[in-house]
């Protein structure tokens, strides 16, 4: 029962086809094997059960030690195999005269084919009778009538019998590869069976040889000895032995191109899916790059290619459809081995140099001492659709467009790189409508002529990169990405290219929008529902409408070519700058999900309405390309609560100081919605304080307050407390002018330089500069608190007499020199 134990764990992953092949249905149901499995495995359905036994239990041990290896693959198997076929070559030779197994010429062996055959139908009838499910016993019933048909041929039994069990045996001698392998290359088991299936049609061929030889031995006897009639006799079943197995190969080539056709098609729709994955990476899509375990499957489908070729030569006459067959799978095969492993920047912009990678997973066949040069060029989007021949109108120039196919004994692989490649110039075609150049598409054409071993001409071969948009400034970057996005996301997988819908349902656009901005950011905070409704609310223009977007239909236009109402951005260009700015500065802070992130004002003040002062959250300015903002609630003038957003900070802003450090700072704010202390949550992000720097300085640092704490219209003069060795002792000297009325109905934020000079507390000499002006001009910034969620800057700039500063960094040497009369 071991061998049925070994099968029934190989089974689940066996096809239908396979099953059904192995125990037939109508003769030899699974359910007998099931039931029976002890008893059919204990009987003598041939002399050398013991001896094959042993054989076999050989073959898997070799097999089981070789495939600890990592090398070992489906060719060492064949070399097993063949170990093993020439150790029963002894058996193969003498099939018709020698062996005692079940054969239907065999009259002698029908009383104990018979003896088995209702030993089984005695057993199937017992079993049923005590099985206690109704349909197993029903079932098993039929089944033994099922058996009644080979009363009259039980040797047809036996040697069915005989055949099911040998195949089995071949099946579970072999099966962990298939499981170690199974979920990097899903039909690797496939292509296992049909290097089997030529293995067996060589041995087909030797045994035919061997018996034409013999045949022709004895027919020479026969002239010249004038044998017997046993003699005629032998050589008449020679005859037929020998006529039953050319029959058998052909049969046997034919299945075995049918089989190859299949694998090699599965192969190319994986290959297929390969790139159209990698593809999908551009939105941060799952991607497996590993290539080998598909190169090692193409070896093996040329070389079952390369021997069944070699077999239809050696039978000595002709068969065209095979022939044929096996020569358009090679040329299939061998064009279809080219990859771009890495591909180029999608957005490339013209005079500016980069890189790219191609691979040819056939490499190692390439016939040795004739190197391969792949060029490449740049086609166009008509172009592109018509591959296969070579693109007579050149639409781009490319510098170092070419490269050499090269070996790395290594890794075993083969691939061409390109590095320092250029576009010099690039010719564009007609524009329809308002498109933009940053909406045209293009490709890289990478192509060579490859000459296979074992193969008498050459092949041309030819691979497209992925869709490419050239620009020419630094400016078209975003929207040339956008291109891309909307391409890579909506495009499908054998479409022509590069031909996209115009309108997509918002579902697959929000969920774009979330692999993106995870991806970009590296992140596992995906954006929540609340985020993902205020995007929809933002790109359909709809602040008012809470049901569910999810079938509404985007538009490219709506994307990133109409301006979102009230601004002077697209939707895209908004949602690029967040998530740079998310990128670089707040990556750790969305982690965490300390930032709320994307959020109407609606839903702003229904969640913060009922908070207590100071209660505020982080969320992503809708006015601004790139800036983060903090909502509070605060006392109103009235005795009430008032929600304020201070202006928004961007990138610059937060290079010159953290977020986490500006909040330390801003003493309105003390509890992140909806209730954890400011302290405990943002603890981890203050900076540690300065060191006192050496020399005698005195130490400077900036810090951020909302316009409200200055406290009155005229700021407070910078005070340079007294000290013993300094020459400007005792000096109170104002910065700049009162306020502007206008700016003091609202509350701003600014950076406030503090000077500690040594024994005096910090508290004490706490001055701030409050002078009128825009952030990018100065070293204050002024941050407007309003209700109105977001406000414009004042455009008040500093007094040309002061030296301009570089963001925050003040000279306070030459402060005070162009202040000292």
């Amino acid at each position: 029962m071991a061998q049925w134990v070994h099968m029934s764990q190989l089974i689940p992953s066996l096809s239908d086809e396979t099953i059904n092949n192995l125990y037939p249905p109508s003769a030899f149901p699974i359910e007998v094997r099931h039931f029976l499995a002890e008893w059919i495995e204990s009987q003598r359905w041939y002399d050398t059960h013991t001896h094959t036994h042993t054989r076999a239990h050989t073959h898997v041990h070799v097999c089981q030690s070789l495939r600890s290896y990592p090398i070992f693959g489906v060719l060492a198997h064949m070399h097993v195999c063949m170990f093993m076929h020439i150790l029963n070559m002894h058996e193969h030779v003498c099939v018709c005269a020698h062996r005692d197994d079940f054969v239907l010429e065999k009259v002698e062996q029908e009383s104990q084919a018979q003896a088995l055959l209702e030993q089984t139908i005695s057993m199937l009838q017992s079993i049923a009778q005590h099985n206690a499910n109704v349909v197993d016993r029903m079932k098993l019933l039929q089944i033994s009538r099922y058996k009644t048909m080979f009363q009259q041929q039980p040797l047809q039994f036996g040697v069915m019998v005989r055949d099911i069990l040998r195949k089995e045996r071949v099946l579970f001698s072999t099966p962990t590869q298939y499981s170690s392998r199974g979920s990097s290359i899903p039909n690797m088991q496939d292509v296992d069976h049909l290097v089997l299936k030529v293995l067996e049609v060589q041995e087909i061929r030797k045994k035919m040889h061997q018996l034409q030889e013999e045949l022709n031995w004895e027919r020479q006897n026969c002239e010249v000895l004038q044998e017997n009639q046993k003699l005629q006799n032998h050589i008449q079943n020679l005859e037929y032995n020998v006529k039953a197995m050319a029959t058998k190969r052909f049969h046997l080539l034919k299945e075995c191109v049918d089989c190859l056709d299949q694998c090699q098609t599965r192969l190319i729709s994986r290959l297929k899916a390969w790139r159209w994955e990698q593809y999908k990476a551009t939105i941060g899509h799952p991607f497996e790059d590993d290539l080998n375990p598909m190169q090692t499957w193409c070896e093996q489908l040329l070389g079952v290619n390369g021997k069944l070729r070699q077999e239809l030569m050696l039978i000595g006459e002709q068969i065209p459809d095979l022939q044929e067959r096996l020569g358009k799978l090679l040329k299939v095969l061998i064009q279809s081995s080219l990859v771009v492993d890495k591909q180029p920047p999608q957005v490339i912009k013209t005079q500016s140099k980069f890189s790219t990678t191609v691979r040819y997973l056939l490499g190692e066949k390439v016939v040795p001492g004739m190197p391969v040069m792949l060029k490449a060029q740049i086609i166009n989007e008509l172009q592109a659709r018509n591959l296969g021949s070579v693109p007579s109108d050149h639409v781009g120039e490319l510098i170092n467009n070419s490269a050499i196919l090269e070996h790395n004994t290594a890794s075993k692989t083969t691939c061409a790189t390109f590095r320092n490649m250029s576009i010099k110039r690039i010719k564009r075609a007609d524009r329809k409508g308002s498109e933009s150049v940053t909406e045209e598409k293009f490709a890289l054409l990478f192509s060579a002529e490859i000459t296979i071993t074992g193969c008498d001409t050459p092949y041309r071969i030819q691979m497209i990169s992925l869709p490419v948009v050239v620009i020419v400034h630094g400016s078209q970057d975003n929207n040339a990405l956008a291109t891309i996005i909307w391409d890579c996301a909506f495009s499908e997988p054998d479409r022509v290219p590069f031909m996209v819908p115009e309108r997509v349902p918002w579902r697959m656009m929000c969920s774009t929008l979330n692999s993106k901005f995870t991806s970009e950011v590296q992140t596992q905070h995906n954006l929540d529902q609340y985020n993902q409704h205020f995007l929809a609310q933002k790109i359909f223009d709809e602040p008012d409408f809470v049901d569910d977007f999810s079938n509404m239909m985007v538009s490219w236009a709506q994307f990133n070519k109409e301006v979102l109402p009230g601004r002077t951005f697209t939707f895209w260009q908004w949602f690029e700058g967040v998530m740079e700015l998310t990128k670089k500065h707040l990556k750790s802070y969305w982690s965490e999900g300390l930032i709320f992130g994307f959020i109407g004002k609606q839903h702003l003040h229904l969640i913060l309405k009922d908070r207590p002062n100071g209660t505020f959250l982080l969320r992503f300015s809708d006015s601004e390309i790139g800036g983060i903002t903090i909502a509070y609630v605060s006392a109103s003038e009235n005795g009430g609560q008032k929600i304020q957003n201070i202006q928004p900070f961007t990138k610059r802003d937060l290079e010159i100081r953290s977020l986490g450090d500006r909040i330390r700072d801003i003493n309105h704010i003390t509890v992140l919605y909806p209730e954890y202390p400011k302290h405990e949550v943002f603890k981890k992000f203050y900076s540690e304080p300065q060191a006192s720097p050496g020399g005698g300085y005195i130490p400077v640092s900036l810090h951020t307050k909302v316009g409200t704490e200055a406290g009155s219209a005229t700021p407070p003069p910078l005070v340079i407390a007294s000290m013993a060795d300094s020459p400007h002792s005792s000096v109170n000297f104002p910065v700049c002018g009162p306020l502007p009325a206008s700016d003091l109905s609202s509350p701003t934020s600014n950076m406030c330089l503090t000077v500690s000079p040594p024994g005096c507390p910090q508290e004490a000499l706490r001055h701030s500069f409050q002078p009128p002006f825009s952030p990018p001009e100065s070293i204050t910034q002024d941050t407007t608190c309003s209700t109105d969620v977001e406000f414009s800057t004042n455009d008040e700039q500093f007094s040309e007499h002061i030296p301009p500063g570089n963001n925050m960094d003040l000279d306070l040497e030459s402060i005070l020199q162009t202040l000292d009369p």
